[in-house]
């Protein structure tokens, strides 16, 4: 917590209802695991100018993003107008740090990524520690994030007004509409991607990455895995459920997702049967068949009626699904009973297909559940347009833009902690309320 002199006699003498809106601010600089950062910053430096103490930049920058300002001139004019917030970032009362001392602080801050990837990373191990089952519904997903550049320029070099690092992307939305007619969109930008890891039920991020926008989902998810694999396994270790749009339908990252971590996919499947055949044929079994969601189904040998089957669990050891006999498990009227090669269960090994069969199939309805969890990340991703200004920024470069995204994430998560600690978990989502 980078707390200074100035700022003691607020913490101690003042109710903190008088602080307002100030008390989310408060919250961060309390709660914010950054001495080791500002120890560093103050080493490098040592005997230099001390008009603007680091602490007290760094405060004043934590303060722009939590109060959504758009530019370091937006907030600068706020803090030459409210004294209560100068003095609670630890500045004088007559000193505001110019433009230019900005520009270096912030130039500065980029060079220390990996002591501030350091802050995130503790908070999200303090989450696993206060929080109940925290880590163990994990979901994914992308989101787009335009450069204030409009495009690539034909000029060349560098001079702070291009984004030489971002590039273009697009992506398809398709559904279907009441009518039963389909419909397709495909939206375009100009910017970076984010790929996001949150907590399912605590809607807290774990783990990010920052990617030109015409990286493929897929390739960043296995980046993920990789990274966490190698510095933070335990992460691996806690999750049992990884949620994830049909963008992620990949059979290698199904595949490593259960063998190499035991965490069951559920992520949503794309329909690439070209022929438009409803169902396939299970290789050696008279009336068994599947879809191309996974979901089997026995075909009575008088009626040719197809019913689906009735899911009985997952054997591990095995590494098969087992389904039961729908007229024996709801009590229906078969036919062709006599004749069904399946007396009461069958068994369908996920080696078969491992895109199709996933060790929590799809059609059950514990999957179901599961992945009406996934929006939880698009939930995070809506608090980075609204409440840290990712809608309205002036931000070009790769790596402005991942600090930018470390900073409030960083935030997010010393909220979430600070409310935790001081038993208001109830408000453990919001940026905006205060307590």
């Amino acid at each position: 917590m980078a707390i200074i002199a100035r700022q003691r006699q607020i913490f101690e003498w003042q109710e903190l209802e008088i602080l307002g809106d100030l008390e989310r601010l408060r919250l961060v600089l309390e709660y914010m695991p950054d001495e080791k950062l500002m120890q560093h910053l103050e080493r490098e430096r040592f005997r230099g100018r001390d008009d603007y103490p680091v602490r007290a930049m760094w405060n004043s920058i934590l303060a722009g993003v939590i109060y959504q300002h758009p530019s370091i001139e937006s907030l600068r004019r706020e803090l030459l107008r409210n004294s209560q917030l100068r003095r609670l970032c630890g500045l004088a009362e007559d000193k505001v740090p110019t433009s230019p001392a900005y520009s270096r602080f912030l130039n500065n801050l980029f060079n220390h990524e990996e002591l501030i990837e350091e802050i995130f990373e503790s908070l999200v191990d303090q989450c696993y520690e206060l929080l109940p089952g925290f880590g163990k519904h994990l979901a994914l997903d992308g989101k787009a994030i335009k450069s204030h550049a409009k495009g690539r320029s034909k000029a060349g070099g560098k001079d702070g007004r291009r984004d030489l690092e971002a590039n273009y992307g697009a992506k398809k939305y398709k559904g279907k509409r009441e009518d039963g007619t389909l419909w397709e969109k495909t939206i375009y930008w100009f910017g970076y991607k984010l790929h996001l890891l949150v907590d399912s039920d605590y809607e807290l991020p774990v783990a990010y990455e920052v990617s030109p926008a015409s990286h493929a989902e897929i390739t960043k998810a296995h980046y993920l895995i990789d990274d966490l694999r190698a510095k933070r396994p335990h992460v691996l270790d806690v999750c049992g459920f990884f949620s994830a749009d049909r963008g992620y339908d990949d059979t290698k990252l199904l595949t490593r997702l259960w063998d190499d971590h035991g965490i069951r996919p559920i992520i949503d499947i794309t329909d690439y049967w070209k022929s438009k055949e409803e169902t396939r044929l299970f290789e050696g079994r008279d009336n068994l068949v599947y879809d191309y969601r996974g979901t089997v189904y026995c075909c009575c040998p008088k009626e040719l009626k197809l019913r689906e089957m009735a899911y009985g669990g997952f054997e591990k050891k095995r590494g098969t699904l087992k389904y039961r006999c729908p007229a024996q498990h709801y009590g229906l009227e078969c036919k062709g009973k006599k004749e069904c090669s399946i007396k009461s269960s069958t068994r369908i090994s996920i080696d078969e297909n491992r895109r199709y069969f996933l060790p929590l199939p799809r059609s059950s309805y514990r999957f179901e559940d599961c992945y009406k969890k996934r929006v939880a990340v698009e939930r995070v991703n809506s608090r980075l347009d609204v409440s840290f200004g990712f809608e309205n920024h002036y931000i070009r470069g790769q790596k402005k833009m991942h600090f930018r995204c470390s900073i409030a994430f960083c935030i997010m998560l010393t909220m979430a902690v600070g409310r935790v600690k001081e038993k208001r978990p109830d408000l453990l989502r919001s940026l905006v309320k205060t307590a």
